[in-house]
């Protein structure tokens, strides 16, 4: 009985300051600590907002691209037949005379 109050004791003995200098670290180390939550607080809150911006511009992208896909390229070849004629009709008339200032 004496030799596990003895181990016991010794236990304590080597634990007591184990604790001591990790609580010592610990309160050393607290500012820094707190420094990198409010550091992880603001980044986040840039990133979140950066992801919500980037998203939308992304989305606005993604349905400019669907518009673009589904409605303007199939008129492509009527544009086309359109600008064709424009430049044909643009042509045949004649061009004003150039006047040279006096």
């Amino acid at each position: 009985m004496e030799l596990i109050v003895l181990a016991v004791g010794l236990l304590f003995l080597i634990a007591i300051p184990i604790l001591i200098v990790k609580a010592l670290v610990g309160l050393v180390l607290l500012p820094f600590k707190l420094v990198a939550v409010v550091f992880k607080l603001v980044f986040g809150a840039f990133a979140l907002v950066a992801k919500l911006l980037f998203g939308g511009l992304g989305l606005l992208l993604g349905l400019a691209a669907l518009v673009v896909g589904l409605i303007f390229l199939p008129l492509l070849p009527f544009l086309a037949i359109g600008g064709l004629i424009w430049l044909i009709v643009r042509a045949s008339r004649p061009r004003p005379a150039l006047r040279l200032p006096a």
